[in-house]
């Protein structure tokens, strides 16, 4: 209360604040999902190309996905990727493939309908995700009705980079995310990945407020000789800016999260049961149930059975269906691993915070891996002494399981920044100081200012320190606070309106390497 503003005789209450403000933490596990969706429409408005915050894996089916049929019509299927069976002369080179009747034949997709964002969201929320923002930047284009060549890479046409870079560019103006994620970059051509990429690490530079979780394009299926090009062609393409904002995952991971009843006969050949009638109907060896279930398909007639009843029926009746259905739901199910990971470290900071290592730890719905990785093939993705770009292993380990094994930048020869948590951290302490410091803003540039400052910051990094996020053995140890003139600040900075707060931080890095050393020593006698 100004005093000098008084001027009528009576009582006046001055209340004082007895507190003073303070840090508060900013969220460090906000993911943002960038890529096509099912559809983009919640109540009559469109949410295409619109950055939406949602809470939970039904926010995302309320917003983005298809409204089921009534019933008894079988749910609408929020994903339906078309696979092609494709008899060869000898064992095809690609694992893809089936032996039906003594009959090689390779499992090859129609490159059109390939997409990951719906099953990376199911994967983010099984693995513990929360809040996240989603980027719909476009539906699913329209089939090709044929299938991949063999041994081509897998390239979705519908898949664009000037949509995904659109989409990157309205997470400008959102300041929550701390996660950029783009599982569909992979069904990008190589060069277009390494744009898109580069964007995401410009961007993640330009806010310093995200990191970006990245895809290696050859993970879903790879050589397992040949896979190291994958890997250089990895690198060669990230650029050399914003390494530290970037950490990359590999290789993909088969899950179980598409389920027998995702995957049916309209999964095949486009829909077309005259291609699949011969796999389950064979000339030497008919089988007339199956035969007759195809035809009621392909020509309903009086009430006719829903899809679901008819996959069942064919399931019972045919035995190679059933094989073909479970080999392209496990084909299916092999996704990069980005969107497991985002979950992975919203678990890992909701249990201890963004100073511990989201590594070492398992992936929920993850069964297999394409390629089972050895501790010296480790060693080439771990360090890099050309590049410096690390990638982080995901790794199968007997009678454990699969593990995240390893948690690296790609700045993986830089002492500051070659580890994700301690970019992590130190994003997450920037941000909160930063957020706080605005009610100081033209303040008068003083020593109370200057005390005020220092106390809040001191305040905030001692409870920082308390949760185990800095490292010593008491608060002195793990960081200090310097605001003041002749010490942050000349005379000329004070006129000039700039008021400089210098702190430092003793942040914690993993235990990568743990060397235990045995000698023997010399008995000695009672």
């Amino acid at each position: 209360m100004n005093l000098s503003n008084i001027q009528s005789p009576g009582v006046y209450i001055n209340e004082l604040n007895a507190f003073p403000n303070s840090v508060v933490p900013v969220a460090t596990a906000v993911p943002a999902f960038i890529g096509y969706t099912p559809q983009a429409m919640y109540e009559g408005r469109s949410y295409a190309n619109v950055a939406q915050k949602i809470s939970s894996f039904s926010d995302f089916q309320a917003f983005y996905c298809y409204p089921d049929p009534p019933a008894p019509a079988s749910p609408a299927k929020q994903y339906s990727p078309e696979y092609y069976l494709i008899k060869q002369k000898s064992k095809p080179i690609d694992p893809d493939y089936l032996i039906i009747d003594g009959n090689y034949y390779s499992i090859l997709p129609d490159p059109n309908t390939i997409y990951y964002l719906y099953n990376s969201i199911k994967m983010f929320y099984e693995n513990g995700g929360g809040d996240a923002y989603i980027v719909s930047v476009g539906t699913y284009g329209a089939p090709s009705k044929s299938p991949l060549a063999v041994g081509a890479p897998l390239i979705n046409p519908n898949v664009k980079l000037s949509d995904l870079t659109a989409g990157l560019q309205l997470l400008m103006n959102e300041q929550e995310p701390t996660l950029y994620i783009c599982p569909e970059a992979t069904l990008l051509s190589v060069a277009d990945n390494g744009a898109l990429m580069q964007a995401m690490l410009l961007q993640c530079t330009e806010t310093q407020t995200a990191m970006a979780l990245f895809d290696v394009i050859g993970g879903r299926n790879p050589d397992p000789i040949l896979y190291t090009q994958d890997i250089q062609t990895f690198r060669n393409n990230t650029g050399v800016v914003g390494l530290d904002y970037g950490a990359a995952y590999y290789p993909f991971v088969g899950t179980t999260t598409m389920q027998t009843s995702d995957i049916d006969y309209t999964n095949l050949f486009g829909g077309d049961m005259k291609q699949l009638a011969p796999l389950l109907n064979p000339a030497d060896h008919p089988n007339a149930a199956a035969a007759q279930i195809l035809t009621n398909i392909a020509s309903p007639s009086g009430t006719p059975l829903t899809v679901t009843q008819y996959h069942s029926a064919l399931q019972n009746a045919s035995k190679t269906y059933s094989t073909i259905i479970n080999q392209v739901l496990a084909i299916a199910n092999i996704l990069p691993p980005s969107g497991a990971m985002a979950g992975v470290i919203t678990t890992t900071d909701n249990q201890v915070g963004p100073w511990q290592a989201p590594a070492n730890v398992s992936i929920v719905g993850a069964s297999s891996l394409p390629i089972s990785l050895s501790e010296s093939q480790q060693a080439n993705l771990n360090m890099d002494p050309v590049s410096g770009k690390s990638i982080n292993a995901i790794r199968f380990f007997n009678g454990i399981g699969i593990l995240v094994w390893g948690a690296r930048t790609l700045e993986g020869n830089s002492q500051d920044w070659k580890y994700i948590q301690v970019r992590r951290t130190m994003t997450f302490l920037e941000q909160s100081c930063k957020l706080a410091c605005h009610p100081y803003v033209f303040q008068p540039n003083d020593k109370n200012t200057w005390e005020a400052v220092k106390s809040m910051i001191g305040s905030f990094l001692t409870s920082v320190w308390k949760n185990g996020g800095l490292m010593g053995a008491t608060p002195a140890d793990a960081f200090s606070v310097a605001c003041g003139m002749g010490t942050t600040m000349t005379a000329d900075d004070v006129l000039n309106g700039i008021m400089t707060v210098v702190v430092r931080v003793a942040l914690i890095r993993p235990a990568e390497f743990i060397v235990l050393t045995f000698q023997q020593k010399m008995p000695v006698s009672a």
